[in-house]
């Protein structure tokens, strides 16, 4: 699909993190997982760039959770981070299939933006009445409020340092139950790990969906 989406809610998460809730376009239906494609014109030049969605579910409303750089962030990331209701902005997609798709156990490896997925697929498998945990690797906790409902709710969160092992944690919460799935969401680094991580455990990395940021 390719059209406009216009902001209702616009709310801080964390430092320099933001969720930013769309009107969603007739039609517009999409995964916790999946992602889109946002842009708007600055300058006479069209800038679109990548995110994934942090809502469990689409219906009026879509969401995107977004990092943004104050240092290096480009005139892109200063749009987003003055964007306000109101604001409109071109909008493509769904893409992606590494999504949740009602397995009954999600564990979800997230670093940096890929918190926003990791709280969305976690919040709906649970509504599905699934089970849940989220490894969650990073010295700034976004979403921390999500985080904590899921945790009242029964979902297991292991909160690491940026820099931690992932061993230990995926350890505790990969039981190898039927049905089972690991997600990874985050930059180069914390795929890499997380892969290795799989293995080291005894799990297959090639079984996990990867939404790799680059």
């Amino acid at each position: 699909m390719d059209t406009t989406a216009t902001v209702s809610e616009v709310e801080t998460v964390g430092r320099d993190t933001y969720a930013l809730r769309f009107h969603a376009p007739h039609e517009f239906a999409a995964e916790p997982g999946q992602f889109v494609k946002l842009g708007t014109e600055i300058d006479g030049e069209s800038i679109a760039r990548f995110y994934t969605l942090s809502s469990p579910t689409v219906d009026d409303t879509f969401e995107v959770t977004i990092g943004i750089d104050p240092d290096d962030g480009g005139d892109f990331s200063a749009f987003l981070a003055d964007a306000t209701a109101g604001t409109e902005m071109t909008l493509s997609g769904p893409f992606g299939d590494q999504h949740y798709d009602g397995e009954p156990r999600a564990i979800v490896v997230a670093g940096g933006p890929g918190v926003g997925p990791a709280v969305a697929i976690a919040e709906r498998a649970l509504d599905d009445g699934a089970e849940a945990a989220i490894v969650y690797r990073d010295d700034d906790v976004a979403h921390a409020d999500r985080i904590e409902r899921l945790k009242e709710r029964g979902a297991t969160v292991h909160l690491l340092d940026a820099d931690a092992d992932l061993r230990d944690a995926l350890a505790d919460v990969v039981t190898g139950a039927a049905g089972e799935t690991v997600f990874v969401y985050g930059f180069a680094d914390l795929v890499e790990d997380a892969t290795a991580a799989i293995e080291a455990i005894g799990g297959d990395a090639d079984a996990a969906k990867i939404e790799n940021f680059g």
